[in-house]
C-alpha cells in the first residue's frame, strides 16, 4: 500500500443529515481516507445535535472556518413543523447555511458539474452558467410574526441617539402574517466585489439582477451600489479584459438566460440565487451534479452540496433498501475543499489527488455506470444503473488507474 498523502492543516468537517450523511460516510471510506491522511477538526450539524447544543455546534462550525480558513460541509435539514414533530425538536431551527452565511459574509458561486453524455434540457445552452447568490440577510435572517387580529403593524428604526424614523407596514382587519428582513450595504458591496473578481477570474460576462421596480428602495440599493462599484473600480479592467456587465431585472434575466447559450456569471440576490440555482443545474441533468463554495471577503471558503438531504431515499435506506443516490455534488464538495487546502499549504500531490478523483468521477458516469437520475438523461446506449456504494466503488477503480 503506497504512503498516503500528509495534510498540513485541518479541514473544518461538518456533518450533516439524512441520506448525505451516509453518502458523506461513503466517500470518506472508500475515496478518501485510504488515499489521504485526512485531517479535520468535526463538527456534527446533524438536526439532533444542532437541538441538543441549542444550535451552538453551528456558530462553532463557522468560527472554526474563520480559523482554519476551508470548510467543508454535509447537507443539513432546515426544519418546517412537520420536522419539529418528527425529531421532537426544542424549536424550529433556522437554517444553518444561513447561519454559516451570515457570520462569514461573502458570496455562494455555484456551478453545474458537465458531462458530455448528458445534454441540458435548454437546448441552446452549450457552456454552465455559474450562479452567484449573495450570501447574506434576506428571508435567511428575517423575523416573522403571526398577527392574531385586528391592528397596525409599523416598522420603526431608532438612531442612536434616540430620533426615530417610522412606515406603516399594514392595517390589519382580521389574522395575518408579517415578515421583516434586512441586508447591510457593507455585505452588499462584498457582494459585488465578489462577483465583479470572480467575473475578471473566469474572464465571463457578468448578469446583475433584482426587481428594483419594486423595491425601490431595497433591491434599488442593491443595484446602486453595484453600479457605483462598477464605475469607480472595474469598468477599465472589464473593458481590458473584453467582458461586459450589465443589470437587468430579474424577470428580463430568466428570459434572457433560458435563450442564451451560456457561459456567464448570474449574480442574484440570497433568495433568487437559491431558486435560480436549483432551476439552472436541473436543467443541466441533475441537483446533484451543482458544486457550490461560499468565498468569504477574508478569503475562507466553505465547500457544500447544493442539495439537499435525499430524505425519500433515506427512508428507504432505514428499511434496508439499496438507492441509487447521486453522490457527485457531496464527493465534489471534498475534492474542492481539499484542492483550496492543497493551495493554501503548498501541497501540489493532495491537488493532483483532487483532481484525479473528479476526473475519475466524470470518467464513470460517461462511461454509461450511472446512478438512476442521471440514466434517464444520458445519451449514452450502453448503460449500468447502479446502487449508491456501486457508483462510488466504481469511481476508485478508475481513481487506481489514474493514479498509476
Amino acid at each position: 500500500m503506497q504512503d498516503k498523502i500528509q495534510m498540513k492543516t485541518p479541514l473544518v468537517e461538518m456533518d450533516g443529515d439524512e441520506m448525505t450523511r451516509i453518502i458523506w460516510k461513503m466517500i470518506k471510506d472508500i475515496l478518501l481516507t485510504p488515499y489521504v491522511d485526512l485531517k479535520t477538526e468535526y463538527y456534527d450539524l446533524g438536526l439532533e445535535n444542532r437541538d441538543a447544543t441549542n444550535d451552538q455546534v453551528t456558530i462553532d462550525s463557522a468560527e472554526a472556518t474563520k480559523k482554519y480558513g476551508v470548510a467543508v460541509k454535509c447537507a443539513t435539514i432546515t426544519p418546517n413543523a412537520a420536522r419539529v414533530k418528527e425529531y421532537n425538536l426544542k424549536q424550529m431551527w433556522k437554517s444553518p447555511n444561513g447561519t454559516i452565511r451570515a457570520i462569514l459574509d461573502g458570496t455562494v458561486f455555484r456551478a453545474p458539474i458537465v458531462v458530455d453524455s448528458i445534454k441540458p434540457s435548454v437546448s441552446t445552452w452549450k457552456k454552465p452558467i455559474v450562479i452567484a447568490r449573495h450570501a447574506y440577510g434576506d428571508i435567511y435572517r428575517d423575523v416573522e410574526m403571526k398577527i392574531p387580529g385586528k391592528g397596525t403593524v409599523e416598522l420603526v428604526y431608532t438612531a442612536a441617539d434616540g430620533t426615530q424614523m417610522k412606515e406603516t407596514v399594514h392595517h390589519f382587519d382580521g389574522e395575518g402574517i408579517v415578515l421583516g428582513m434586512h441586508n447591510v450595504s457593507a455585505s452588499i458591496e462584498s457582494f459585488a466585489r465578489a462577483c465583479f473578481n470572480y467575473a475578471l477570474d473566469q474572464k465571463q460576462d457578468l448578469w446583475f439582477s433584482t426587481k428594483d421596480t419594486i423595491s425601490k428602495k431595497y433591491d434599488h440599493t442593491f443595484k446602486d451600489i453595484f453600479q457605483e462599484i462598477y464605475d469607480a473600480e472595474y469598468a477599465e479592467k472589464f473593458k481590458e479584459a473584453g467582458i461586459e456587465y450589465f443589470y437587468t431585472l430579474i424577470d428580463d434575466a430568466v428570459a434572457r438566460v433560458i435563450r442564451s447559450e451560456g457561459g456567464f456569471i448570474w449574480a442574484c440576490k440570497n433568495y433568487d440565487g437559491d431558486v435560480m440555482s436549483d432551476m439552472v443545474a436541473t436543467a443541466f441533468g441533475s441537483l446533484a451534479m451543482m458544486t457550490s463554495v461560499l468565498v468569504s471577503p477574508e478569503g475562507y471558503y466553505e465547500y457544500e452540496a447544493a442539495h439537499g438531504t435525499v430524505q425519500r431515499h433515506y427512508y428507504r435506506h432505514l428499511k434496508g433498501e439499496k438507492t441509487s443516490t447521486n453522490s457527485m455534488a457531496t464527493l465534489f464538495a471534498w475534492t474542492g475543499a481539499l484542492r483550496k487546502r492543497a493551495e493554501l499549504d503548498h501541497l501540489p500531490e493532495l491537488a493532483a489527488f483532487s483532481d484525479r478523483l473528479e476526473k475519475a468521477a466524470l470518467m464513470t458516469i460517461e462511461e454509461g455506470v450511472l446512478t438512476g437520475d442521471l440514466a434517464n438523461l444520458s445519451s449514452l446506449e450502453q448503460k449500468q444503473v447502479v446502487n449508491t456504494e456501486e457508483f462510488l466503488l466504481a469511481v476508485r477503480d478508475r481513481l487506481e488507474r489514474l493514479m498509476k
